[in-house]
């Protein structure tokens, strides 16, 4: 036996984005939490781009701080660069990106963990779990101590056999020269659970001095910054502008001419590359019709001259990186200060997961983050708190809280990993959610909130405001729906916006229907109530101008709402079913659905199959109930 290094009823291994939330979720529902991390001075770090949010990310940034979580405000704090992006477009695909200082991120959210009461940090390595009577009951560090817990969640990210990548160059390690975790991959391994090879990247980064900003264009934050958290009501932090640039030809000739060399092609990476953020040597490879990609030069924060190439992933031997960066516009003279690489690490393949992101094969034991295998700091962090509200909530002996499809896009996330896994690391779209109408960057706090509050991680002073904003919100629409107005007191202005005149006095609310017609319109015939801010006022034109499509997801939501109550006992044997064709047994065997809903999701489960499926069901709870 070990050093005994204390009983805690939670313990989170690894504080990256994941961890993080993962940690102070549980500290703040009133666990006493452990966080047990390689190096103290990674929290929360940014091994590639030190951004937050965008299409889908910047959704779930929104449902973390309506939830209650950190990123939110941590991001808020530390922002170089904040623009509200898709705005050309409808309300279900703005997306709110920011630029991080990575630094200042990275110290400001260790700040905040420290101060957190309930919760203790260790620098160490955790190389083994302790599992007694088939529960998980701990970890056991390198050093020999054994910490013990009711619940344990792993969020290792990138770091379990990682391997470092560039060319013919090949070492063990994990993201930015750390240590990487060896021995916990293969005692999971042991423990029965199944892993896969994935692979990520990262673009080199480059002296701010040695690039020429003259032959690139600017891109600028937005005037007004909106924020992540419904907690921020202002900003004072100065904007810094990211440029745009491209390849050229000559980058492509030097790309194919090196291709030989590139880990890419030559065989050397075993592991599955994302898709959605390929290297710049797949991407020339694959889209070889396409003259020029684009390059986004982004600044790393206010204190450093580094530079991060966006969109230049490479695992390209550090010479062919150079030639590459100096045939770019803007960088014929520039100067690289780290090479980009390839990582390869294990991750878990994710149907082994119950959607509470428990593993079903050892009870206490939950998994969040890049070893689930997504990508993306946001979809990690997402992914972290619902573990972290899990693994406290089953140390206090409640249930699991799941979120489903139509309340966020963190239950798309999850659902899509439990059910239908991932052949490549997972990243988080838009055209992922079927209900992204219901699911807005601006009413994130409407869905989930009052769930935050239940759950114990949103104040009573902030579960007020919120009420109150949604009371006054409610009543606008309520003015808008019962104040009419006479054809005379409009028609002029309707006529300078060619908008139809009116024949017969209207509500507000019917005029406002038209598309021409924004709030802002209305309030120049009838001003809207002081004490409406801005946040106030865009709900009213959302939930007004899209009420009709809004209504059919919900009737679609709850139709599907009563696939989900249909619960299946987990004693069922899918063997057992006649008429199952035998693609559908072996999927529903090995994911296990817990409802009717979740079945219907597995691939290669047909419409036919849930048909038997809730027959035989049926009679199953009869004769269940019978014996009982």
């Amino acid at each position: 036996m070990g050093y005994d290094g204390g009983t805690f009823d939670v313990i989170v291994v690894g504080a990256g984005h994941a961890g993080v939330e993962s940690a102070l979720a549980a500290a703040r529902m009133g666990c006493k939490t452990l966080m047990v991390t390689i190096n103290l001075d990674m929290i929360a770090f940014m091994p590639c781009n030190p951004s937050i949010g965008g299409p889908a990310k910047g959704h779930v940034v929104r449902e973390i701080d309506a939830l209650g979580g950190e990123m939110g405000r941590n991001i808020d704090k530390t922002f170089i660069q904040m623009r509200m992006l898709n705005t050309g477009k409808g309300p279900a695909v703005h997306a709110l990106r920011a630029q991080a200082d990575k630094f200042s991120y990275q110290h400001t959210m260790k700040e905040t963990m420290e101060k957190e009461p309930n919760l203790t940090m260790r620098q160490g390595m955790v190389d083994r779990l302790i599992v007694e009577d088939g529960q998980c009951v701990g970890v056991i560090t390198q050093t020999g101590t054994e910490y013990r817990a009711k619940s344990v969640v792993i969020t290792t990210g990138t770091y379990l056999r990682g391997k470092v990548i560039m060319g013919e160059l090949m070492y063990e390690s994990g993201p930015n020269n750390q240590q990487p975790s060896i021995k916990l991959s293969d005692h999971l391994k042991e423990l029965g659970f199944e892993l896969v090879r994935f692979k990520t990247g990262t673009p080199p980064r480059v002296h701010k001095d040695t690039i020429d900003f003259s032959k690139t264009e600017i891109q600028p934050g937005d005037d007004e910054p909106k924020f992540f958290s419904y907690e921020t009501e202002g900003s004072d932090n100065e904007q810094l502008p990211c440029w745009l640039t491209y390849t050229s030809t000559v980058t492509h000739q030097i790309i194919n001419d090196n291709l030989h060399r590139a880990p890419m092609f030559s065989g050397v990476i075993e592991g599955t590359g994302p898709r959605y953020c390929p290297s710049i040597e797949d991407k020339i490879v694959r889209f070889s019709d396409k003259p020029k990609h684009q390059i986004f030069l982004e600044p790393e924060g206010k204190n450093t001259k580094e530079y991060y190439v966006q969109g230049l992933s490479t695992s390209l031997p550090e010479d062919v990186q150079l030639q590459v960066l100096r045939s770019i516009p803007g960088m014929e003279n520039v100067e690289m200060m780290r090479n980009g690489y390839a990582i390869e690490y294990d991750a878990m393949v994710p149907t082994q997961l119950l959607p509470s992101l428990e593993t079903k094969r050892l009870p206490g034991l939950f998994t969040a983050g890049q070893i689930n295998g997504t990508s993306g700091y946001e979809e990690a962090a997402g992914q972290g708190i619902m573990a972290g509200i899990n693994a406290a909530r089953k140390a206090q002996g409640k249930e699991a809280v799941v979120l489903d499809r139509s309340q966020g896009y963190i239950g798309v996330l999850i659902d899509d990993l439990v059910t239908k896994g991932t052949n490549e690391p997972y990243r988080l779209l838009t055209s992922r959610a079927e209900y992204r109408l219901l699911l807005r960057h601006d009413n994130a706090d409407l869905r989930l909130t009052p769930l935050g509050k239940e759950i114990g991680l949103i104040s009573e002073e902030r579960y007020a405001r919120f009420l109150d904003k949604k009371e006054k919100v409610d009543q606008e629409i309520e003015r808008l729906r019962t104040t009419r107005i006479r054809p005379s007191e409009v028609n002029e202005l309707l006529a300078s916006l060619d908008s139809a005149p009116l024949q017969d006095g209207t509500t507000l609310l019917t005029l406002m229907r038209r598309p021409e017609i924004s709030y802002c319109i209305i309030e120049q015939i009838s001003p809207s109530p002081e004490d409406l801010n801005a946040e106030m006022k865009e709900q009213v034109e959302i939930q007004i101008k899209y009420a009709g499509y809004i209504e059919k997801q919900l009737i679609h939501v709850e139709r599907l709402q009563k696939m989900e109550k249909k619960k299946i006992p987990d004693s069922i044997d899918y063997n057992d079913i006649h008429g199952l064709a035998m693609e559908a047994k072996q999927k529903l065997e090995q994911i296990r659905p817990i409802s009717i809903g979740q079945a219907s999701r597995i691939s290669g489960v047909t419409p036919a199959d849930i048909s038997i499926l809730l027959v035989y069901l049926e009679h199953y709870n009869r004769v269940t109930a019978s014996r009982g």
